[in-house]
């Protein structure tokens, strides 16, 4: 499939509360550094070509970048790398992060924050990186079961205070959900789900669409591969449908997960321009029926986890 003139208008558009996104987002995560995510000894990433790939999102259409202030490794931020790209922002750029885990100085995992106190901090250093007095989106990233009441609580406490203007929830239960939902509006969920992974989220992307709440997947492209990227060899099936349609396994894999609803919105990370372009133009990508049930009894044969 050619690229070049595809934007991420193509693939749709949803609503995040009162904000209009396009489904083809972008993810932040990979621009900090090179190889892997979070790496303490990460060999920071090219300052001006990750400005370069941003502002390249933002030409084609992309109006969804997803973010957090632990997407960092030494030198580099992807909070500030935004800022620095596409400051002043368009009026119709979202920029979604999120809170809760929590990274020292040094780029050593710490205590994810738990109180109103440590989750404030953690708004007020994300306003602060990205140069806004307010934040469009902040998802509540947790690990674990237990209720978050508590927590989802003190955020809707600076949304009404108007430091957030909408509330996601990443990384999480259905029940948490529905916890969530008691106390302030949920736009979305973020989960970790794609063709071929976590198999068993499948009801949940539907309940979700059902609620009229986005589904944001990450790791969509990455799978297993997780902070790495995507490093495995690829299923003969996603070939197959890549070669009858002309276009890249990845394009597949994209394709693949905005057929799951209209409610699902895609944010894949990249800090290569040409990568960039063909993730936004996966957007055009129309598979057939036969395509989709070909697709759909790979992800079904996928293993699914010990835990959710």
């Amino acid at each position: 499939m050619t690229s070049q003139t595809i934007t991420a208008a193509a693939s749709g558009t949803w609503t995040l509360g009162d904000l209009t996104v396009n489904r083809i987002g972008f993810g932040a995560m990979r621009l900090p550094q090179e190889g892997k995510a979070f790496a303490v000894d990460a060999v920071p990433g090219d300052r001006d070509r990750a400005i370069e790939v941003l502002r390249r999102a933002v030409d084609l259409g992309v109006n969804h970048i997803d973010t957090a202030a632990f997407y960092f490794s030494p030198l580099r931020s992807a909070n500030e790398l935004i800022n620095r790209a596409l400051a002043p922002y368009p009026d119709d750029l979202v920029i979604a992060t999120k809170v809760g885990p929590c990274r020292d100085a040094a780029g050593h995992w710490a205590p994810h924050a738990l109180t109103p106190g440590q989750l404030r901090g953690q708004v007020e250093e994300n306003l602060r990186q990205l140069g806004r007095d307010h934040l469009d989106v902040v998802n509540l990233r947790i690990l674990g079961t237990d209720s978050i009441a508590e927590r989802f609580g003190a955020l809707a406490e600076l949304r009404e205070a108007g430091l957030i203007r909408h509330l996601g929830v990443s990384n999480i239960h259905p029940h948490q959900l529905a916890e969530a939902r008691t106390i302030a509006p949920v736009v979305c969920v973020q989960n970790q789900y794609g063709l071929g992974i976590r198999a068993d989220q499948d009801e949940f992307v539907r309940d979700c669409g059902e609620q009229g709440i986005a589904f944001v997947p990450f790791y969509a492209i990455a799978g297993t591969g997780r902070e790495r990227g995507n490093v495995g060899a690829e299923a003969p099936e996603v070939l197959e449908v890549a070669r009858a349609h002309d276009a890249s396994a990845v394009q597949v894999r994209l394709a693949w997960t905005l057929h799951q609803g209209p409610h699902v919105l895609a944010i894949p990370g990249t800090g290569n321009p040409d990568h960039l372009v063909s993730n936004v133009a996966a957007g055009a990508l129309r598979l057939t029926a036969a395509d989709l049930a070909t697709l759909d009894d790979l992800h079904r044969r996928s293993p699914l986890p010990s835990s959710a």
